[in-house]
């Protein structure tokens, strides 16, 4: 196992799914996880479990729509750590599977605050943070459909794409000082609750459980891999 000893690491949509397994598994490599998310209830269990197996967490409760709020928490992790090694982009919201004509723009708008316009904000805010790592590492979550677009999926593939250009432009970006790398990960069919909304009939034993994709990215930090990669994890 890689060892994350005295790293700190943002795991967003942290309260469940991949979003909590990842978080666990980067405690019991040793990083202290800042576990971000709204529902502060759920998270609390997160980290009692993180702390049952010796790890370490501190919970973030937080909208992330709400810019301002990124900035105070960014703003409190510099006072406190100094850096961040590791930022998990990982929350996201699926909203309605619908032909592209009958997209509702207000909800259309709220998939796009949150999967895109909120990890803008979060790479905006904790890049300081990040370059004061000796290596950080950007994890970004996106889904098949992001590049290769699907029926009734508009949407949510579009925030996606925009979010792989965006993970990817800033990657070349920051690749000429060798301090900072991301991957663009598709976690490919995961036992989530977003994958039971989008597929009813589907029975949940079927596909591979959040952990498989948690232990994954613990690979994945220790691996030599170019800035800007796509990984999926099948």
């Amino acid at each position: 196992m890689i060892d994350l000893k005295d790293k700190l690491a943002l795991v967003t949509g942290a309260s469940r799914g991949i979003g909590a397994a990842s978080a666990e598994a980067l405690a019991r490599a040793g990083a202290h996880v800042i576990l971000v998310a709204r529902n502060g209830k759920a998270m609390e269990e997160v980290e009692e479990r993180i702390h049952a197996a010796g790890g370490s967490a501190t919970i973030a409760p937080l909208d992330l729509t709400d810019g301002e709020a990124i900035v105070k928490l960014s703003s409190a992790v510099a006072e406190r750590w100094g850096k961040l090694d590791i930022l998990m982009l990982n929350a996201g919201m699926l909203g309605s599977l619908t032909p592209v004509q009958d997209i509702e723009l207000k909800e259309y708008g709220r998939i796009l605050n949150l999967n895109l316009v909120a990890n803008l904000a979060l790479i905006s805010a904790f890049d300081p943070l990040l370059r004061r790592s000796d290596k950080a590492e950007v994890i970004g979550v996106t889904s098949s459909v992001g590049a290769k677009p699907r029926a009734f999926w508009g949407a949510y593939a579009s925030s996606k794409a925009a979010l792989e250009s965006l993970l990817g432009s800033y990657a070349d970006e920051t690749a000429y000082a060798n301090k900072l790398r991301v991957t663009i990960l598709d976690p490919g069919a995961t036992r989530t609750r977003m994958r039971s909304l989008a597929f009813p009939g589907e029975e949940p034993e079927e596909v591979k459980p959040p952990e498989v994709v948690a232990e994954r990215i613990l690979v994945l930090l220790g691996e030599e891999r170019e800035t800007g990669a796509k990984v999926r994890v099948d």
